[in-house]
C-alpha cells in the first residue's frame, strides 16, 4: 500500500512558475510508476506526467515547460511547472501504479489533489 500527499499548488499569474510535490510514504516511489494528473472543472482527468525507471514522459501540451523529478532522500515526487498559462488552471493529482500508463482509470493510488490557478 501506498499513501500520496500532493502540495504546492496556488494562484500565479501567467508566465510564472510552480513547483508541486508529491509526498510518497508505505513505500519507496521507485517502486512505482509515478504520474500526475489534472482536472479543470467540467473536464476529464488529464496525462500531464509519468515517470519510472528512469523514463519520462510527458503530454504535448506541457513538453517544454513541465519538469516531474524524484528525491530519493525525501521519497518525494515534483513537478516543475514553468511558464503557466491559464489553461493550466486545474487541481493536480499525483497517482501511482505497477505498471506504465497515461491513462487515469488505471491508476490504482491517489492523492487528494491540489489547486492550480494561473490568472491572465
Amino acid at each position: 500500500q501506498v499513501q500520496l500527499v500532493e502540495s504546492g499548488g496556488g494562484l500565479v499569474q501567467a508566465g510564472e512558475s510552480l513547483r508541486l510535490s508529491c509526498a510518497v510514504s508505505g513505500r519507496t516511489f521507485s517502486t512505482y510508476n509515478i504520474a500526475w494528473f489534472c482536472q479543470a472543472p467540467g473536464k476529464e482527468r488529464e496525462f500531464v506526467a509519468r515517470m519510472w525507471n528512469g523514463s519520462t514522459a510527458y503530454a504535448d501540451s506541457v513538453k517544454g515547460r513541465f519538469t516531474i523529478s524524484g528525491d530519493y532522500a525525501k521519497n518525494t515526487v515534483y513537478l516543475q511547472m514553468n511558464t503557466l498559462k491559464p489553461e493550466d488552471t486545474a487541481v493536480y493529482y499525483c497517482a501511482a501504479n505497477s505498471r506504465f500508463s497515461i491513462v487515469a482509470r488505471e491508476y490504482e493510488y491517489w492523492g487528494q489533489g491540489t489547486q492550480v490557478t494561473v490568472s491572465s
